[in-house]
């Protein structure tokens, strides 16, 4: 059973700027061709995701968000943050004790990207970068030369990078963020701390190998209700990976929190594994004070 007198560390949620969320998928919207997901769905991924959190009728939506938090016992959260985002701004000003960001990149954009990124570690103390490989337009593969110096930067700020691997849920091509992928980058940068989000399905044995294979490649449950969660990644955090797999939700996007953790309470890890999925293991990838 889940313990209850843990303050939980998000390593994804979002905070809404309103009831419309689309901007949170216009990026990749070119990549879309199906009738369905161009017209039909309130996200790409709807098709996997049901009774998604709409907070309707809310005017303050960062307070909003950290009533949803208290309510859960979420002590911090990691947030994306962009460029002039008032979203983000506001709640860093009014909260600074609970929210962490990341900063979504993209690669195609060169070395404004990388000067963005020094940017917002500088003057908005990021801790780590997001990629989503198959939501680039053109799409960028997880070992791709444009992700280079974006790893690159990373190693030289000390921050980490969440990278999206695994079958996507938006109806896109999957091949960017094939599992193996993941082995070149880890070679050639060992200082890098890589944080697989999105589950890494149907390659989740050949994450854990990776895990296995490399110290700072880390695991996050992000997008997964508990009640899905790989057996691969269960058994590995009760065994040698304790280490290696962090809570990550996918509130508002398309999870409640009510459904997560609701369902954690299911979830067979073991006594002593809580405590690091659920907050130590973030301290340590994202180097959370």
């Amino acid at each position: 059973m889940r313990p209850r007198n843990i303050p939980v560390i998000d390593t994804l949620l979002g905070i809404p700027s309103g009831e419309d969320r689309s901007d949170w998928f216009a990026a990749f919207k070119p990549l879309l061709m199906d009738e369905q997901s161009l017209s039909q769905f309130a996200m790409p991924a709807q098709y996997m995701f049901k009774d998604i959190p709409t907070g309707a009728g809310v005017s303050d939506y960062v307070a909003w968000t950290v009533a949803e938090m208290d309510k859960h016992g979420i002590e911090r959260a990691m947030v994306g943050y962009y460029e002039g985002s008032e979203t983000a701004i506001a709640a860093r000003d009014r909260f600074p004790d609970r929210f962490i960001f990341d900063m979504p990149a993209d690669p195609n954009r060169g070395m404004e990207t990388i000067r963005a990124i020094r940017r917002a570690h500088a003057e908005f103390g990021i801790k780590a970068v997001s990629v989503f490989p198959c939501g680039c337009v053109p799409q960028v593969p997880i070992n791709d030369k444009k992700m280079y110096p974006i790893y690159a930067t990373c190693v030289e700020l000390d921050i980490a990078v969440a990278i999206n691997v695994g079958v996507p849920g938006p109806r896109v091509p999957m091949a960017p963020q094939h599992c193996e992928l993941v082995d070149e980058v880890c070679w050639f940068f060992p200082e890098l701390r890589f944080v697989m989000r999105h589950g890494a399905e149907p390659w989740e044995a050949l994450a854990v190998k990776l895990m296995l294979k490399y110290p700072n490649l880390y695991y996050s449950t992000s997008a997964f209700s508990p009640k899905h969660y790989p057996k691969a990644i269960i058994d590995y955090a009760n065994t040698r990976g304790a280490d290696k797999i962090i809570y990550a939700g996918y509130f508002p996007m398309g999870l409640s929190l009510e459904r997560i953790f609701s369902e954690l309470d299911q979830v067979p890890f073991k006594d002593e594994v809580w405590p690091k999925f659920l907050r130590e293991n973030a301290r340590r990838a994202f180097k959370i004070d």
